[in-house]
């Protein structure tokens, strides 16, 4: 029997990336790959870049290989439709053509959502960062396998500026919260079936501490923190908790719970996805 084997698709142009590790930060695919071979011992996870100029990218054949595809976060604004968002609506249309399930989170569920036929904008209450607050499971969430195991409403680790505006014909809608309408949600796209979230499940808190050290300034001018000292006192607690997660005062402090402090049920939506997707679709193709 063949190991599960995994591709990651890695939003952010090769700038953004390093701009990540200089920060102290995972490059995005990197840090999604390997929570998916721990999520799934003995599984492989490969990377392709399709925001990078000249990259080598699978077709349908080589994509059908794969038992999971999972989408990265990205700098990158979908609308602006560069050569960078075009490749990779391009690659993800192809996916949609291979029954290979697809996961997307935040980049990912608007890159899912453009490139199966809806659209993204820029989120008119601004920017959603650090944590989403009040996640609710819709009615089309509460028991959707997406959410097994999940509190109905909850916390995650967040950062993003746009938002779904229109989701694709036929989807479903699994969670919600204030800041914007679509935070997870199903669809089905070609042969292959789509689960993506908003928010990052796959971050832990030291690559949030990272994301804030580099977009502090962007941070300070938006109102977010006063001075550098109050967003370097926020980032010093962000990477206490990668530490002690279960530290009483900072949850506290933060209004989080286990949903964002522990990290299997932090990590809860993309364990359900193997389980109640990859698994059995990979029986289904004779792949198991």
């Amino acid at each position: 029997m063949s190991a599960p084997r995994f591709l990651v698709v890695e939003g952010n142009v090769a700038k953004d990336r390093a701009a990540q590790v200089r920060s102290g930060g995972q490059a995005a695919g990197e840090g999604y790959a390997q929570l998916l071979r721990e999520l799934c011992p003995q599984a492989t996870a490969e990377i392709c870049y399709p925001a990078d100029p000249g990259a080598h990218l699978p077709d349908s054949a080589g994509l059908s290989g794969y038992d999971g595809i999972a989408i990265t976060g990205s700098s990158l604004n979908i609308y602006a439709r560069s050569p960078e968002v075009e490749s990779q609506i391009a690659l993800i249309r192809t996916a949609f053509e291979t029954g290979v399930p697809i996961f997307g989170s935040c980049w990912g569920l608007q890159l899912l959502t453009v490139a199966a036929g809806g659209a993204v904008r820029l989120n008119p209450r601004g920017r959603e960062v650090g944590f989403g607050r009040r996640i609710r499971q819709t009615g089309e969430g509460l028991g959707h396998p997406l959410y097994a195991g999940k509190p109905t409403v909850f916390e995650a680790m967040t950062v993003h500026q746009d938002e779904v505006e229109t989701l694709p014909a036929g989807a479903r809608l699994l969670a919600t919260n204030d800041h914007s309408q679509v935070q997870a949600a199903e669809f089905q796209a070609g042969r292959s079936t789509c689960w993506a979230v908003q928010y990052h499940p796959e971050y832990p808190f030291r690559e949030m501490a990272a994301i804030f050290r580099r977009y502090c300034p962007m941070l300070i001018a938006e109102g977010f923190f006063l001075d550098d000292d109050e967003a370097g006192l926020f980032i010093a607690d962000l990477e206490h908790l990668e530490r002690e997660p279960g530290n009483k005062s900072l949850s506290w402090r933060f209004g989080i719970d286990g949903a964002v402090t522990d990290r299997t049920m932090r990590t809860l939506e993309l364990k359900n996805w193997i389980a109640r997707q990859v698994v059995p679709v990979r029986a289904e193709r004779g792949r198991g």
